[in-house]
């Protein structure tokens, strides 16, 4: 699917910026970050086709609130067989308009444990074609690339079925791999700070994974935990894993913060959208605040939604109206 240029040139102007949505948001940029990477707007997402349809069906109102989340940048994760196209795709419409590309890597063997995004490459083998392919199709253009979202948790949390000998050598690949290209950024996700609260946990984990190649890790991916929550987290992290490394923030949902009722990961009811995608974060080791769920994307046939990854109109119009910018 080769993604059209022009639209990407218009939107990719679009949302870039801070927001006064969420107050953790740090305010005192440090002058290194006046050069920061803008983030590529998908002309041809799931949101941009729905504004458009509801537009020309006079939902006017709707529309615009569904532009929320349309005009920002949101990461394309890739979970299927030739990848390497579709990357080069994405990455080629970023760079003619002059932005980076966030993306996911989400196809190692025994995903989400079996569980409602399960799937992803039959063996070893498989995964490491894929993995070639998809760090082929970089090219020269770069790109923020997130690495096996709840991978490595999963293990720590306990994921029968999964070799972790095998996942663990998989992901480092998937690292080393992708560190090969050129002004490419790796992030290795590390869960959430609700999901394996003490941090401790993933530190050899995460070294089995091949963080010391990466950028750093990813925190909060798919979760609604606060940017003060997160960043307190992952601060605490990275001086257990020795200090040095950085790291990403998904803000997509986390809005309102945690659902405090039960199964509060999946499709939780009354969450919002939170800090806009930015670079400009005014923390060192803060990279971005980074919308790597895409937000109105389904977590699963839970509370009447669609499939996983499904895009889902009236959960993406909850999350974009409540809202605060």
């Amino acid at each position: 699917m080769r993604v059209a240029l022009a639209g990407a040139l218009l939107l990719g102007a679009l949302g870039a910026g801070p927001s006064d949505t969420d107050t953790d948001t740090k305010t005192d940029t440090a002058p290194a970050e006046a050069a920061a990477p803008a983030f590529w707007v998908d002309p041809q997402s799931a949101a941009a086709r729905q504004a458009a349809e509801w537009r020309r069906t006079g939902r006017t109102e709707d529309a615009r609130l569904i532009e929320r989340i349309a005009e920002r940048p949101q990461a394309v994760w890739l979970h299927s067989d030739g990848a390497g196209a579709e990357v080069r795709a994405h990455v080629e419409a970023a760079a003619a308009a002059g932005r980076t590309a966030v993306l996911v890597a989400y196809f190692i063997p025994h995903r989400d444990c079996g569980a409602y995004s399960s799937g992803g490459a039959h063996d070893d083998a498989h995964y490491r074609r894929w993995i070639d392919d998809f760090a082929a199709g970089l090219g020269s253009h770069g790109a923020y690339v997130i690495v096996e979202p709840d991978a490595v948790a999963h293990l720590v949390a306990g994921c029968p079925g999964a070799d972790a000998a095998e996942r663990y050598g998989l992901l480092a690949h998937a690292v080393q791999r992708l560190k090969r290209q050129p002004h490419t950024k790796v992030y290795v996700d590390a869960g959430n700070a609700s999901w394996i609260p003490d941090e401790r946990r993933l530190v050899a984990p995460l070294r089995s994974a091949g963080i010391a190649e990466a950028d750093g890790f990813a925190v909060n991916v798919s979760n609604h935990q606060t940017n003060e929550v997160s960043s307190a987290y992952a601060h605490r992290l990275a001086r257990e894993l020795g200090g040095g490394k950085h790291f990403v923030i998904d803000t997509s949902r986390n809005g309102n913060g945690p659902y405090r009722g039960t199964q509060a990961w999946c499709n939780p009811p009354g969450r919002a959208l939170g800090t806009p995608p930015t670079a400009t974060t005014g923390d060192p080791s803060l990279d971005a605040y980074l919308w790597i769920k895409r937000p109105g994307e389904s977590d699963g046939t839970c509370r009447g939604g669609p499939e996983a990854g499904q895009w889902w109109p009236e959960y993406a119009l909850g999350l974009a109206r409540r809202a605060r910018g």
